[in-house]
């Protein structure tokens, strides 16, 4: 068994069992896409396992099995074969230390919770939860359910819980920050929330509560390497999230743009010491939500065909889902504000060249 809240046992030349650490930081994370073969549908682990490293040489961590991961289109073997490929590539890559959340939301508290398990013994330090919608018309105005929920699963998982709040992808549920609040003080193994609401207010309120240093000597965490940290779901607004002590994002775009979107959080964080970074912030944060909001509108298709153009892979996802229409993918590619970060991306990544 792995032991227990982020905290691995890896083997070296020696055979003998080396405890190892991950620590759970401000930051940005990439959720990663699921690949897969073109004719079979099959899992395709060594582009996602490629993908991953690329992700990482730009000090961008992945997320596994998430929305973009396509987590419902996965069985359990299938999610927990993905977190194998990332650690082992993360590992092979010299990326021993960076951390690995994995989403493991699923029908009911109980597949949630053994889902949660299997996840941590594959290698993942952190589980993101989301609750599913099936129910949502029983559960969406039922806070005692919901509070139960991620109460459960915190208290019986194996590693730290990070709440997945996206009312797009759960029927419509949308904690308020007074549960997200309530949770973060009662379960001290919830280590952050991810708005993929987008609610800037809520995200203020949240944040004003746990980034006070009295939150953490009143509440501590299990885990004192996993702190409660409050992200967005979007790159729209990582600057001003930065200046109300918010600690960075889970954003699709930095699969596409990961030496962008880094580069946005570390000048972000930067101004608040050097206000004479704040223009450049803020010129890239621009340049940043403009290709957000365009390119997010695609879904996961859109994000797929913009992986090809730049990278050589990306693909279909898996049906029912549809690939993006030609004339579509077309339009993505050369709209202007996809260009403006392309630019961005090429110039900050070193490379001459992305894609021909």
């Amino acid at each position: 068994m792995s032991p227990p809240n982020g905290t691995h046992t890896t083997h070296g030349a020696n055979g003998h069992g080396t405890k190892v650490s991950r620590p759970l930081t401000a930051g940005i994370f990439a959720p990663i896409p699921a690949f897969f073969d073109p004719e079979t549908e099959d899992l395709d682990v060594q582009t996602l396992a490629a993908h991953v490293v690329r992700v990482a040489k730009a000090g961008v961590r992945p997320l596994v099995s998430g929305s973009m991961g396509e987590a419902p289109h996965l069985s359990h073997s299938e999610r927990i074969a993905v977190i194998k490929a990332a650690r082992n590539a993360l590992d092979d890559a010299g990326f021993t230390s960076m951390p690995i959340i994995a989403g493991t939301g699923a029908g009911s508290t109980r597949e949630t919770i053994e889902l949660t398990k299997e996840a941590a013994e594959a290698g993942a330090d952190y589980a993101i939860v989301i609750c599913s919608g099936y129910f949502a018309g029983a559960l969406v105005n039922n806070k005692k359910a919901l509070k139960a929920f991620w109460t459960e699963v915190a208290a019986k998982s194996p590693i730290p819980v990070i709440i997945y709040n996206y009312p797009g992808a759960s029927g419509g549920i949308d904690l308020d920050s007074d549960l997200i609040t309530e949770l973060a003080t009662e379960c001290p193994n919830i280590a952050g929330v991810k708005l993929t609401c987008g609610n800037v207010g809520k995200l203020t309120r949240i944040s004003a509560t746990v980034s006070d240093p009295s939150f953490a000597l009143q509440q501590p965490r299990l885990n004192p390497d996993a702190p409660f940290l409050v992200l967005g779901g979007f790159t729209d607004f990582v600057l001003p999230s930065i200046y109300v002590d918010a600690h960075g994002a889970i954003t699709g775009l930095a699969n596409l743009a990961p030496y962008t979107i880094q580069r946005l959080f570390e000048l972000s964080v930067a101004s608040r010491k050097d206000p004479s970074l704040l223009p450049e912030a803020q010129r890239l944060q621009g340049i940043v939500a403009r290709a957000d909001d365009t390119i997010a509108k695609t879904g996961i298709a859109g994000t797929k065909v913009l992986l090809e153009k730049l990278y050589g892979y990306g693909g279909n996802p898996r049906k029912p889902l549809l690939p993006i229409e030609p004339e579509a993918a077309a339009a993505i590619w050369e709209h202007p504000h996809t260009q403006e970060i392309v630019r961005v991306e090429r110039e900050l990544s070193g490379k001459a060249k992305i894609a021909a």
